[in-house]
């Protein structure tokens, strides 16, 4: 018997994020005031408390900046997902998400500063949940 994986927490504010990801595109804030992006969602901008934002669409393209491997399950709905990682991406445009690389569920072949891009892949319920697969070409600085 498959366990179903928790669900995203979708808000007023969280929304567009996951609309646009269940559209396969990857969105994230961006300051009015000082130009800072970021993600996950917040009311203000973690750069200066502004509450002057708009949502952007990233290009899908980033870098790997960590990662860990996952061997133990610490939810029972991961117990047949193991090894499973869970990476840190910061994207081209600037922000950082906690993702994965289903791809690579043993960590095989992933390096810092590794070029990624952004797949739009079902948790399972319908909701898509943004994840990376490597790429052969370095991102741009």
């Amino acid at each position: 018997m498959m366990i179903a994986l928790p669900r995203p927490a979708i808000t007023p504010l969280t929304a567009p994020y996951w609309a646009a990801l269940n559209e396969g595109r990857l969105a994230y804030q961006c300051c009015q005031d000082c130009g800072h992006r970021w993600l996950p969602p917040r009311e203000e901008c973690p750069g200066c408390l502004g509450p002057r934002w708009k949502w952007e669409q990233a290009g899908g393209r980033g870098r790997l900046v960590s990662w860990v491997v996952y061997r133990v399950a610490y939810h029972e709905a991961l117990r047949e997902r193991l090894p499973y990682n869970v990476a840190v991406v910061e994207l081209v445009e600037g922000p950082r998400l906690i993702t994965s690389i289903p791809d690579r569920p043993d960590g095989a072949g992933l390096y810092m500063d590794a070029p990624v891009s952004m797949v739009a892949v079902d948790d399972g319920s319908g909701q898509k949940l943004a994840m990376f697969r490597l790429e052969e070409t370095p991102v741009p600085t």
